[in-house]
């Protein structure tokens, strides 16, 4: 496919490229602001190219240039040079796409174009009946018209009869033919130096040859143009999808799309499905929330935590080595009423309905992105159609023989090259994820050795600072809060280093198209980020406090630092404020990264450029003044977005509030990505693209992923197991004495009894002046007392508890997994009504298009055809 298409396209060149070079003429500025055309009114402008004018540098360099762009202007396309009105260097060369250029390239490049409008009647919708509600969420219908609906074929310029064409000038696109004409331009050779061809605007940009090169906005986003016939889609989508005052407004896809390509068009059609679905979990996770706030008071075990006769009278082991002194339970008053917010029976619910939810948000995706597939006519969008990237083709020294169409063509690489490649891309991965992990040993390196202090300065009564906020401020919320801090600037400064070394592997293992090289940057970004900014909620959530030992013979860490306990409500408070500091910190900073940088970059640019009142600006030097979407494009925004899903999923059993807030991110974000994409960008090259590339099946990973961790979180984390294992076996006969099932007592059963006698040398906290003499203490653990036969060893609690951990896991996980399996059978992936219009379309195209084939065919009439063309269908 790729080889004919090649051919197609070289053969066009060498027939309409002229012998000699050709200079573009010059014109001047015709004082008209809003013209999208050449001076002469008639040629559309298809694509702006910028540089410095060869007259204003040195003589040596002068030749160079010329050459170089001489080179590029020998293409097919029609150009016209303006001097800047702003800058006497700046020269702006507008690029005109002929018909026959058109043409060429629409089939090309397989753009699909109308050859019948839609005649299958619409199913009504079911929220038709609330119109008179609903309508005022979406756009002004009188600025967005509902466009007409076409059966569309792949372009073919043999058959131009068959296609529906009403005015040539608007049959493509303005976006389509800003495409194509990028795609002429990334293609454009430049100079040859023996067998090395170079050739590509981005070289050349790259170079410093160029200055910039992008399409025309059609307006300013804030006027109207003065233009006739002028369709103000920027200023349309300004008001009614990027404007702040528009935040309760649907999205008007069709129009993004039309105006910003399909990539840029599927992106927010996700952002928008992901925050319409995030709304019923934040309902949910807000209700459990409330819950838990409102039964903060009434819960027996934080009662008797706070209960002076009972947690004031339970005196608690160090949880350091010698100098941390004996505490109070009670001193973890406030706590243990935070911990019920979070830690009840309404939680476990949540967490299981969040894993149904994740479920239909996936399934439910997969069906509208079907729908804007074939709406949008990318559902037989191959990979063949997608021309290979300048980079791979400049490279391209190898030959061998395609396996598909067994024709010969050019590879960058042999085949032990590429492995070669791919091994050296792999090792700096994983080394780079080992670098990682060991910051998160740092981290906790910290977290043991700041507890130690904290336990020693926040258990005495000597800060006279603290006073206000002394029962809040306990050493394991000090020490969770401020490595929390720690974690997220890490976080930060690390995301920056492995960009960069990110970008540097993909552009050496040189994938062949820009889809492929995309997916291979998605991963290597995905795994980082998911070491990065999960390891710490993972460590807190598994390893924190399980492996501690007991007052006698504690973990030590590298044969040093004393492994840290949880609180004797668990760590899940702990878990829920790193979240929260995370997600928090990770929203704020992203925000005022994606609104100040490019606000502040612009406001620069326009106070150094600053010009007197009275000078018209044309549109293409308005938009020079913008900044240039970054080279990835969207790639961080569906990063952030897919890191954020996972913080809603994988741990949303410790922070029920996590969709509320991701929620509200989100109702900015559409907002801030729209009001950035229409008012700080240059207009970006549109694209084509089917889904959402490899972000699918990582979403679908983490879906998968998510029911496991938060069933252990709540068996492994959470303190709702050991609860009910007391409340219907442990407090009751044989094992208790009270009579009926209770929650009584369960403080005092959940805290093992430590002969402060036993202590070893080297942990045996130091003497205070204290008179009050210490002879037992409680430590978190389910252990035998001292004096029994089998002292400190493990009692049948424990046994039972890891035994309903364990079934409890095993059962949420299968019950789970099953409902997850019967609604992805249930919910087909494509809706009926698709799958018929998809049928009527491939119907149309083989009758249309290839009749004249048909009746050319000597063996059978048409008549006999035209059955078995439809029922093969």
């Amino acid at each position: 496919m790729y080889d004919i298409m090649e051919e197609e396209e070289y053969e066009f060149q060498s027939t309409a490229l002229p012998d000699k070079p050709c200079f573009c003429p010059q014109e001047e500025f015709n004082d008209k602001p809003d013209s999208l055309f050449f001076n002469d009114g008639v040629r559309r402008i298809d694509f702006i190219l910028v540089y410095e004018d060869e007259d204003k540098k040195d003589f040596e360099k002068r030749h160079t240039f010329q050459r170089r762009k001489a080179s590029l202007m020998k293409m097919g396309i029609e150009l016209e040079a303006t001097r800047s009105v702003l800058d006497e260097k700046l020269m702006f060369v507008k690029v005109h796409m002929p018909w026959e250029v058109l043409c060429t390239y629409a089939e090309v490049l397989h753009i699909k174009l109308p050859i019948q409008p839609n005649d299958l009647s619409s199913r009504p919708s079911p929220w038709r009946f609330f119109s008179c509600i609903t309508k005022h969420f979406y756009p002004n219908e009188e600025l967005i018209t509902k466009e007409s609906e076409f059966f569309t074929a792949p372009f073919e310029k043999d058959r131009l009869e068959y296609f529906y064409i009403k005015d040539k000038d608007l049959f493509f696109t303005p976006s389509m033919r800003s495409r194509m004409a990028y795609y002429i331009l990334s293609r454009a050779p430049y100079e040859i130096r023996g067998h090395i061809k170079k050739f590509g605007i981005t070289k050349l940009l790259d170079g410093g040859v160029y200055k910039a090169a992008y399409p025309l906005h059609d307006c300013r986003f804030n006027v109207r143009s003065t233009e006739e016939d002028c369709p103000n889609e920027r200023f349309v989508l300004y008001e009614e999808w990027a404007h702040p005052k528009s935040f309760y407004k649907m999205q008007p896809l069709d129009l993004i799309r039309k105006y910003y390509g399909e990539k840029i068009g599927i992106y927010f059609a996700w952002l928008g499905f992901y925050t319409k679905m995030l709304a019923l979990a934040a309902v949910v996770g807000l209700g459990c929330f409330i819950y838990g706030y409102k039964t903060q008071e009434t819960s027996t075990w934080s009662k008797e935590v706070c209960d002076p006769e009972i947690g004031g009278k339970i005196v608690m082991c160090p949880q350091c080595d010698r100098f941390c002194k004996y505490w109070r339970l009670n001193s973890t008053c406030e706590a243990s009423k935070k911990l019920c917010i979070f830690d009840n029976f309404g939680t476990l619910v949540f967490a299981v309905f969040m894993s149904i939810w994740v479920t239909l948000f996936l399934e439910f995706w997969k069906r509208y992105q079907a729908e804007l597939e074939y709406e949008w006519d990318t559902v037989e969008f191959l990979e063949q159609e997608e021309p290979p990237r300048p980079e791979y083709e400049a490279k391209c020294i190898y030959e061998r023989k395609n396996p598909i169409t067994g024709v010969k063509e050019y590879v960058p690489f042999t085949t032990c090259g590429r492995c070669v490649r791919v091994s050296i891309g792999i090792g700096t991965v994983l080394f780079w994820i080992l670098l990682i992990l060991a910051s998160i040993v740092a981290i906790t390196v910290y977290r043991l050795a700041v507890f130690f202090v904290f336990s020693t300065k926040l258990r005495t009564q000597e800060i006279k600072e603290l006073e206000p906020f002394k029962e809040y401020v306990t050493p394991q919320m000090a020490t969770s809060v401020t490595a929390s801090l720690i974690s997220f600037v890490v976080i930060m400064i690390l995301n920056i280093l492995y960009e960069r070394v990110a970008i540097w592997i993909t552009d050496f293992e040189l994938p062949r198209t820009k889809s492929e090289y995309e997916n291979s940057l998605t991963l290597k970004m995905f795994l980082f980020q998911f070491v990065n900014y999960y390891s710490s909620c993972f460590y807190i959530a598994f390893a924190k406090g399980k492996a501690v030992g007991y007052p006698k013979e504690p973990v030590y860490l590298l044969g040093k630092y004393r492994n840290e306990e949880c609180d004797p409500g668990g760590c899940l408070i702990e878990l829920t404020t790193q979240l929260s500091i995370i997600m928090g910190g990770k929203a704020i900073w992203n925000n005022i990264q994606e609104v100040l940088i490019p606000w502040v970059k612009n406001l620069i640019f326009r106070y150094c450029t600053r010009v007197p009142s009275q000078k018209v600006i044309p549109r293409w030097e308005q938009d020079y003044q913008l900044q240039p979407l970054p080279k990835l494009g969207l790639f961080y925004e569906y990063l952030e977005m897919v890191i954020q899903f996972g913080f809603v999923t994988l741990f949303v059993a410790s922070f029920p509030l996590a969709p509320v807030l991701a929620l509200v991110n989100n109702l900015f974000e559409i907002r801030v990505d729209a009001w950035k994409i229409t008012t700080q960008f240059r207009r970006v090259v549109p694209e084509k693209a089917q889904d959402i590339g490899a972000w699918q099946p990582i979403l679908q990973g983490i879906a998968i992923l998510a029911v496991a961790t938060n069933a252990m979180i709540i068996a492994f984390t959470s303190d709702m197991i050991p609860r009910l294992v007391y409340y219907w076996s442990f407090s009751v006969y044989p094992y208790g004495n009270h009579p009926n099932n209770t929650m009584e007592g369960y403080i005092n059963s959940s805290l093992s009894i430590f002969n402060t006698s036993d202590f070893s040398d080297f942990s045996k906290p130091e003497q205070s002046n204290s008179s009050l003499i210490i002879s037992t203490c409680r430590y978190r653990d389910f252990r035998f007392p001292p004096g029994h036969p089998r002292q400190y060893e493990y009692n049948g609690y424990y046994w039972h508890v890891i035994a309903a951990k364990v079934a409890f896991i095993i059962v949420v996980e299968h019950i789970v997994y099953f409902l997850k399996f019967v609604l992805s059978y249930v919910i087909p992936d494509v809706p009926y009504s698709v799958k018929e219009q998809i049928k009527r379309e491939k119907y149309l195209t083989q009758v249309i298009l290839h009749e004249t084939n048909l009746k050319a065919a000597p063996c059978e009439p048409l008549t006999e055809l035209r059955p078995k063309i439809k029922y093969g269908l």
